[in-house]
């Protein structure tokens, strides 16, 4: 990702501090597969008993519940749990821009930088093609960078197509 869904200011482990405080585990449940809803149910129940044994017992259960909630989305997800990343990481430019647009309700800001990235690498790899067009009549070497380039255009054109056809997270809701 670089998405930050394992991070502590990410959006699982917001849901789950959430759920916490508002005593309803219904409210992070949307963040997990419902094959691990129990387990999570599970987890919020001991940690609700552990939160009243005291500040340390409070911070040691929230963590238990935080690692437990942000597994249990990872595996949903298909992907391994490498524990919880602190808060504030670089996670980079999209992301950000990503959460204002949700928050906002308005997709415009994403569909610029996104749409502006995107047109500055293919004219940027174009005219690298091109730029190695007028060396093809010089021999074989030359001619082999001109068509790598060619190829690794049509290559990286049709990967970027297969990203904009995909599902937004591949096999995610399989478990549902």
């Amino acid at each position: 990702m670089p998405p930050h869904c394992d991070s502590l200011d990410g959006p699982v482990v917001e849901a789950a501090r959430g759920a916490l405080e508002a005593g309803s585990v219904d409210l992070v449940l949307p963040y997990v597969f419902e094959g691990g809803w129990a387990e999570v149910r599970s987890a919020f129940t001991l940690t609700l008993r552990a939160r009243t044994l005291g500040d340390a017992a409070r911070e040691v259960a929230d963590l238990w519940f935080f690692e437990t909630v942000v597994r249990v989305h990872r595996a949903g997800e298909g992907a391994p749990y490498t524990g919880l990343k602190p808060a504030g990481l670089d996670v980079g430019p999209v992301i950000p821009v990503a959460e204002r647009a949700i928050e906002q309700e308005s997709p415009e800001e994403l569909v610029s930088l996104l749409t502006g990235r995107l047109g500055d690498e293919i004219r940027t790899r174009f005219a690298h093609m091109l730029h190695l067009k007028p060396e093809v009549d010089k021999g074989p070497r030359e001619a082999r960078r001109y068509v790598e380039a060619t190829l690794a255009l049509q290559v990286w054109a049709h990967s970027v197509h297969g990203c904009i056809e995909a599902s937004a997270h591949p096999g995610h809701h399989e478990h549902d």
